[in-house]
């Protein structure tokens, strides 16, 4: 199957097209970074206007570069949710319309979904496994039995890790986004300049909590006045990132301990981290662990990972239908229970 996949969950517009749910003939991105820079963080409705003048553009462009047209393509796959209602929006109409025009089965796809699954772009992945998606606003850990049959093993309960990342870059003053900024500071600091807390990290559960560590970051630097110093906040972001990953590693492994299962995907725009990369492959080394972790551009948003679980389910005949609509808030669990005994 060919298929047109669209994402605009976020800021991020998106459009790819994908053969057989695993190749990728092509992945176009637009970004909207300059734009919400200067409010260090993303602003919805900004973000539906720029979807809105660049939704057509970026489809044309992924189907100029998959050398297509429309009258190729088999289906399409949009994400539906979770994410901005107004961006997800943008993407949802258009999916929708081509669908209707053109006579195409659509199919609407939960957006962490795509993230645990783009590793299917690189590579075979044997079921089951466990994945953590950690992301800007996810910070989740689940068991992955096949396509559509997911169970929650942990997740965050307050800032997801990216979240915690973007909120710490802008108390340092750093530029947005703050999470790369940090990634990209710390390898000239000293992890054990700062003992930061690790929330929850021997509490038994395979949750997490990152706003008290936020909160360690804000307390020293009220308490260092020379904090802001180059030294000093390479030190600050060094720790802070061991920290954040040293909690991260540690829950995986004990879900893992827990599972038995020896395979694990890492995926979400915090995959690109070279500190949880580098964590995660220490881990899978001592374990011995299969570790899968995508390409730093499937992990952030795009839509070519939109095209693997879309893929599957128009091939077994699941569709949305015109009635497709947006969701902001869509647990990816919800998934198993609406497919038991179609899938």
């Amino acid at each position: 199957m060919l298929l047109l996949a669209i994402d605009t969950s976020c800021d991020e517009t998106a459009a790819a097209v994908v053969k057989d749910g695993r190749v990728i003939l092509s992945n176009s991105i637009a970004s909207q970074v300059k734009e919400h820079a200067d409010y260090g963080g993303v602003v919805p409705e900004i973000a539906s206007r720029r979807h809105l003048e660049s939704i057509v553009p970026v489809i044309n462009e992924a189907l100029r570069q998959a050398k297509v047209t429309l009258a190729d393509i088999e289906g399409i796959a949009v994400t539906k949710g979770p994410g901005l209602v107004g961006a997800l929006l943008v993407g949802v109409s258009t999916a929708k319309a081509i669908a209707c025009v053109r006579k195409l089965p659509v199919i609407g796809v939960n957006h962490i979904e795509g993230h645990l699954l783009a590793a299917f772009l690189e590579g075979p992945v044997e079921f089951p496994f466990i994945a953590l998606v950690v992301s800007g606003g996810h910070t989740h850990l689940y068991r992955v039995d096949g396509v559509g049959r997911y169970r929650t093993l942990g997740q965050t309960l307050d800032d997801a890790a990216g979240e915690a990342y973007d909120k710490v870059g802008k108390l340092l003053g750093l530029p947005y986004p703050g999470g790369a900024a940090i990634d990209r500071l710390a390898a000239q600091g000293d992890p054990a300049a700062i003992k930061f807390p690790r929330p929850l990290l021997h509490d038994g559960s395979c949750n997490f909590s990152f706003s008290g560590l936020k909160t360690a970051v804000l307390n020293h630097l009220q308490k260092q006045p020379r904090a802001g110093d180059e030294g000093s906040l390479a030190n600050i972001c060094a720790s802070f990132q061991a920290a954040a990953c040293e909690v991260l590693v540690s829950k995986t492994a004990a879900a893992m301990a827990a599972s038995g299962i020896k395979r694990l995907v890492v995926a979400g725009g915090v995959a690109c981290n070279s500190g949880l990369r580098r964590g995660m492959e220490q881990l899978a080394k001592e374990q011995q662990l299969e570790l899968h972790i995508p390409a730093p551009l499937l992990c952030t948003d795009n839509a070519a990972m939109i095209g693997v679980p879309g893929d599957f389910y128009l091939t077994n005949g699941i569709t949305s239908g015109l009635e497709l609509d947006a969701l902001a808030n869509w647990p990816l669990d919800t998934l198993t229970a609406s497919f038991e005994g179609v899938l």
